[in-house]
C-alpha cells in the first residue's frame, strides 16, 4: 500500500486527500516506482479545479505528472531499466492514467530518464519539465536564433527561467515580464536582459523601446486571457506569440483583427510536443543535459513540502509569490 493523494471532487486545494491505496504491479511497458520527489506543475491546480485541457475521468482522481524515484519492478518486456535504478519521471501521459502524487506510483518507460546518482530526487523532479518546454517552444518549435529578443511573460516560473537561461543559450536576448518589482533583481540575477513590470509600466511600450520600435521575434505567454492583445501589439512583423498556458483563468481573443491583421503568429504549445516525440525528445534531452553539464542549466527549486502538507503546496503554488519549481518531497 501507498500514502496516495487523490481527490473526489474538483475544486481548490482543500479537495485533495491522503489515502492508502494500492499502486498496483506494472504491466507491458511500465514500471513501479518508489516515488521520492514529485515535481508540482500549473497543470496539477487546473486538473484537480477542473480547468485543464483535458477533464477528470473518474473520481477518485490523482494528480501529478512529474517525479523522481528508484525503479522497484519492471512490466513484461521492459528493457533498458533495471530495478533499483534511479530515474526521473517526465509528463508526457495523462493524470487520469499514471498519477504521481503518491508513494508508489505507476509510470510508463517512455516518460522515463535514467537519474545519474550524482542528481538527488528532488533536483530529478524539477528539472526536466520546464527546460523540455522551453526547449520545444525555443528550438524545435520557433527556430530561436542569436540575436532574437525573446520576451517571457511569467518569468518567475520554472518555465520562466528555463526560458531565460535557455535563450541565453542561443544567443537570443531574453526579456523577463513580471508582475511585481519585488522579484526584478532575481530575474537580472537569472539571466535576464531586462526586466518589465507589468504592474508598473507599459509591456507592450517598453518591449517596442528595446527594440527600437521593431517589436519582439518571440512572445513566450503562460498567463494568456485579454492581455494577449497587448502583448501582439509588441510582436515584430512575422513574430510568433506562443501561448503555453493560461494562467489568467480568462478567455483568449483572437489579436490579430483588433490590430489591424498584422503579420502575426499565434500558437499554442505544450510540453507533449517533446515529450511524445521519441525523436525530438531525444534531441531535447541531449540538449538539456548539455546545458546542465555546462552549469547554464540547473534545477531551480523555491521550497519543498512533505506529501503531508500538499494542500498547503497548492496554496503556496496558487499564489505566484514563488521563483522557479515547488517540489514535494515523499519520506519512506
Amino acid at each position: 500500500m501507498a500514502i496516495t493523494v487523490r481527490f473526489q471532487e474538483t475544486g481548490g486545494p482543500d479537495v485533495l486527500r491522503l489515502d492508502d491505496v494500492e499502486p498496483g504491479q506494472p504491466g507491458p511497458g511500465e514500471v513501479l516506482l518508489r516515488v521520492d520527489a514529485i515535481g508540482l506543475n500549473r497543470a496539477d491546480i487546473l486538473f484537480r479545479s477542473g480547468q485543464y485541457i483535458e477533464p477528470v475521468k473518474q473520481f477518485p482522481a490523482g494528480l501529478g505528472s512529474e517525479s523522481a524515484g528508484v525503479i522497484e519492478a519492471l512490466g513484461p518486456g521492459v528493457t533498458g531499466f533495471a530495478v533499483g535504478q534511479p530515474v526521473s519521471v517526465i509528463p508526457n501521459f495523462s493524470q487520469n492514467d499514471y498519477p504521481q502524487y503518491s508513494e508508489g506510483a505507476l509510470a510508463p518507460v517512455t516518460a522515463l530518464l535514467p537519474r545519474p546518482e550524482s542528481v538527488d530526487a528532488v533536483s530529478g523532479a524539477a528539472v526536466w519539465m520546464p527546460y523540455l518546454t522551453a526547449y520545444g517552444a525555443m528550438v524545435e518549435v520557433g527556430h530561436v536564433r542569436a540575436g532574437d529578443v525573446v520576451v517571457i511573460n511569467a518569468a518567475s516560473s520554472s518555465v520562466g527561467l528555463a526560458a531565460i537561461h535557455t535563450a541565453n543559450r542561443l544567443g537570443a536576448t531574453p526579456v523577463a515580464v513580471t508582475r511585481t518589482s519585488a522579484k526584478s533583481q532575481r530575474m537580472i540575477d537569472e539571466g535576464a536582459a531586462e526586466v518589465i513590470v507589468s504592474d508598473e509600466e507599459d509591456v507592450a511600450g517598453r518591449i517596442l523601446a528595446l527594440t527600437s520600435g521593431r517589436g519582439a521575434e518571440y512572445v513566450l505567454d503562460a498567463v494568456a486571457g485579454p492581455g494577449v492583445v497587448d502583448l501582439a501589439r509588441a510582436v515584430a512583423a512575422d513574430g510568433t506569440l506562443f501561448l503555453w498556458g493560461a494562467a489568467s483563468g480568462q478567455p483568449t481573443p483572437y489579436p490579430g483583427f483588433e490590430l489591424g491583421m498584422p503579420a502575426l503568429n499565434l500558437r499554442t504549445y505544450t510540453v507533449h510536443e517533446i515529450s511524445r516525440e521519441p525523436e525530438r525528445l531525444r534531441r531535447a534531452v541531449a540538449f538539456v543535459s548539455a546545458g546542465l553539464r555546462s552549469g547554464e542549466f540547473r534545477p531551480v527549486v523555491d521550497r519543498t513540502f512533505p506529501l503531508a502538507d500538499i494542500a498547503e503546496a497548492h496554496r503556496h503554488l496558487e499564489a505566484n509569490t514563488h521563483v522557479g519549481k515547488i517540489v514535494v518531497t515523499v519520506s519512506h
